[in-house]
């Protein structure tokens, strides 16, 4: 393993020493982020780095994994796209341009419209996906199988690992300082905070907690390395958890379930997967071994944070629903959702839409969402300053892509612009349903797990038993 690495490998719990409110597993996600991207800055020849994202959800990211087995042979461009070949190339839908309507053959007898609401991401609506009959089943269904809160309040971290870990003050401070120029902004510690589930952290919060630390004494909103030094080690998770976390202060704030969709489910479940396969046109058995349908609940109060669905991809990146045929394993795991489709199942009084701050916009850039204290993600704050803003309407979907075409027919690129978030509500209560359909961008992975999964689920034991087990840690991480 290079220097470089170890620094990377050694420095995934470093942000939890700083910041409480993001979990363990998620910081290790970020700091190989930023590790990354920094060298994609500065080294012309690390032509596999891309550009930074932002977690909410949310990415996604798992557990780093301590034992490095060896890696498996790599794998040619040819024998990716044989790969691909066996699964058939994805089929993406095309935009045209926002606004633009085009028919889709959903249901016998009735005529659906798909209409593009952006083009970066390639995304649409479809309204009266879902009948007022099916919306009312599916939340009867939730409410029968019960719901979890999607997030808890943190509570202390594991200090005893904390106090193993080998690294300094100064390996710490330059990961966050993001350009490099020997201060941490305001909005360098923001950004660093904006992954994973925990406290979403505002400027004003910010300032209360330098303040309360008297970690600014200058009172120039800056930390130099000498003042980031004088931080102990804990010192933001002590004076978080004695100051107290409210609901609405969470990145997300809501009750979710999980329904089966699979062979043997409730034929209305059935009847939406085989509804999704007609408008994704993707290969039905990649959907069918996706995850199951996710019902969510935001009573008044309720959001969610903008996130990314799923997470970028790396060549250390291995996807949570292929891991188990991995031959090899990895430091970072992601969902790998390819494309999400959202249903609103009931009309909300106040508020709930559904944001997309940077919808369409001509660059991405992840430091440029916060701008003089206001902070494009907060869907609390500044859902009216989103480029493009859902109203969620009983029946509707939302169709998008997470990621962009490689040109070869397989997955590419994390799309950034995905970035979405749902706004606060403000009277009543909003119910949605999220179908992701996951996809290893490697098709040789994907490749074996289609194979695998179907002798799982054929030889040892139900087919609900089966998908339970392949998603459980995707589950835990949601």
């Amino acid at each position: 393993m290079s220097q470089k690495d170890s620094v990377c490998s050694r420095s995934y719990f470093v942000v939890v020493m700083v910041f409480v409110h993001v979990y363990i597993l998620n910081v290790m996600a970020l700091l190989l982020y930023v590790y990354y991207t920094s060298e994609s800055a500065h080294s012309p020849t690390d032509s596999g780095a891309l550009p930074p994202s932002g977690q909410g959800a949310a990415p996604p990211q798992g557990p780093l994994v301590p034992s490095q087995p060896p890696s498996p042979e790599p794998v040619s461009q040819q024998q990716q796209q044989q790969q691909a070949m066996v699964l058939g190339r994805l089929r993406r839908l095309e935009g045209i341009k926002v606004g633009h309507k085009q028919k889709v053959d959903l249901v016998p007898n009735k005529i659906h419209y798909l209409k593009t609401l952006s083009l970066k991401p390639l995304l649409f609506e479809i309204a009266n996906f879902l009948s007022e009959e099916e919306c009312k089943l599916v939340i009867h269904l939730a409410k029968l199988k019960g719901l979890q809160e999607s997030q808890i309040t943190p509570s202390d971290i594991q200090q005893e690992a904390i106090d193993e870990m080998d690294i300094s003050k100064e390996e710490i401070f330059n990961l966050l300082d993001y350009n490099q120029d020997g201060q941490l902004q305001m909005k360098e510690v923001l950004t660093h905070t904006r992954f994973g589930d925990g406290v979403w952290i505002t400027p004003e919060n910010i300032r209360e907690i330098y303040t309360g630390l008297e970690a600014d004494p200058d009172g120039n909103g800056l930390l130099s390395l000498e003042e980031f030094k004088q931080l102990n080690t804990n010192a933001f998770q002590t004076y978080l958890r004695q100051r107290g976390v409210q609901k609405s202060e969470l990145v997300r704030n809501s009750k979710h379930t999980w329904l089966y969709q699979g062979e043997g489910a409730h034929q209305i479940l059935r009847t939406i997967r085989h509804r999704v396969i007609r408008l994704t046109k993707l290969p039905p058995e990649i959907v069918e071994h996706s995850e199951p349908l996710q019902v969510v609940k935001y009573d008044q109060g309720g959001h969610y944070h903008a996130h990314h669905d799923s997470g970028p991809i790396y060549a250390e990146t291995s996807c949570f629903h292929t891991k188990l045929v991995a031959n090899g394993s990895t430091p970072l795991e992601t969902s790998c959702r390819y494309v999400t489709v959202l249903f609103y199942l009931n009309n909300v009084s106040g508020g709930g839409e559904t944001a997309f701050p940077v919808a369409d916009n001509r660059t991405y850039d992840e430091l440029s969402l916060i701008q003089n204290d206001v902070d494009l993600r907060d869907t609390r704050r500044n859902c009216d300053r989103a480029n493009l803003l859902v109203k969620p309407l009983q029946g509707t979907a939302l169709f998008w892509y997470n990621y962009l075409s490689d040109g070869e027919g397989w997955v590419g690129e994390q799309d950034e612009y995905s970035l979405h978030g749902g706004c606060v509500v403000t009277k009543g209560t909003k119910w949605i349903a999220n179908n992701w359909i996951n996809i290893d961008p490697d098709a040789q992975r994907q490749n074996q797990f289609q194979q695998a999964v179907s002798k799982y689920t054929n030889e040892e034991g139900p087919a609900e038993w089966a998908v339970d087990n392949i998603y459980k840690d995707l589950h835990v991480e949601l």
